[in-house]
C-alpha cells in the first residue's frame, strides 16, 4: 500500500477536486510461482501463462474485498459514480475484475501494467452499469513480468465489448514513469473534474 503513496503529490491534483486516496494491501498468501513463498498477492500466480491457469478463487476473493472497500466509501457518503478503482499489476487486474463487474456506475477504472483476469467469463459477468465507464490502461513496452501482448489483448477485448479505453504505452519495464504519472493526472482531472 505504501508503494504508490509518493505518487499522490506528483499528480498535482487541485485541492478543489477533494480526492481521497485509499491504498489497500493485498493479503499475504503463498504464491506458487515463487515456490509457495508467502507474500502480498491479490491472487496466486500458478505459472507464467496468466490467462490459461488462473487462481479464480483468489481473484474472486479479492474482488469481494475491493467491493467491501467501495461499500465502505459509499457508507461515508461517497457516491459510486465518484469512485475510481485503480491498481498496478495484480492490483490492476483486480481493478478491472471488480470495476467492470460492479453493479453500479463508477467514475472510472485505471489498470496499470496488467490484463483482464478471467477473460473467458468477462462477457457474461460484465455490468451494464459500467459499459460507459472510462478505462485507463497503461503498460511498459519492455515489461518482463506481464508482457505487453497480454495488456493489448485485454484492451482489444474491452474495445470489442464497447468500452472506451484510453491506452498508453511507454518505453519501460514493469514500472511507472513520470510521463505515465502526467497521463494519469490528466485522466483523473477529466474523469473526476
Amino acid at each position: 500500500m505504501h508503494d504508490f503513496e509518493p505518487l499522490v503529490p506528483e499528480l498535482q491534483l487541485p485541492e478543489a477536486m477533494s480526492v481521497r486516496f485509499v491504498f489497500p494491501n493485498a493479503p499475504n498468501r503463498p504464491v506458487t510461482l515463487n515456490g509457495g513463498m508467502v507474500m502480498r498477492a491479490w491472487y496466486d500466480i500458478l505459472d507464467l501463462e496468466m490467462n490459461r491457469t488462473e487462481d479464480a478463487d483468489g481473484i474472486r476473493s479479492s474482488e469481494t474485498s475491493v467491493r467491501k472497500l467501495i461499500e465502505r466509501e459509499r457508507s461515508f457518503g461517497v457516491p459510486a459514480e465518484r469512485i475510481v478503482i485503480a491498481g498496478f499489476s495484480q492490483g490492476g487486474a483486480i481493478a478491472l475484475q471488480t470495476g467492470l463487474r460492479y453493479p453500479e456506475r463508477l467514475a472510472g477504472v485505471m489498470a496499470l501494467s496488467t490484463y483482464v483476469p478471467l477473460a473467458e467469463s468477462f462477457r457474461d459477468e460484465a455490468s451494464e452499469a459500467n459499459r460507459k465507464t472510462p478505462v485507463f490502461m497503461a503498460h511498459g513496452e519492455h515489461d518482463p513480468m506481464i508482457p505487453i501482448t497480454y495488456a493489448q489483448a485485454s484492451r482489444r477485448l474491452l474495445e470489442d465489448e464497447g468500452y472506451a479505453v484510453e491506452w498508453h504505452d511507454y518505453p519501460m519495464q514493469h514500472a511507472v514513469c513520470l510521463e505515465e504519472v502526467a497521463d494519469i493526472a490528466n485522466w483523473l482531472r477529466r474523469t473526476l473534474g
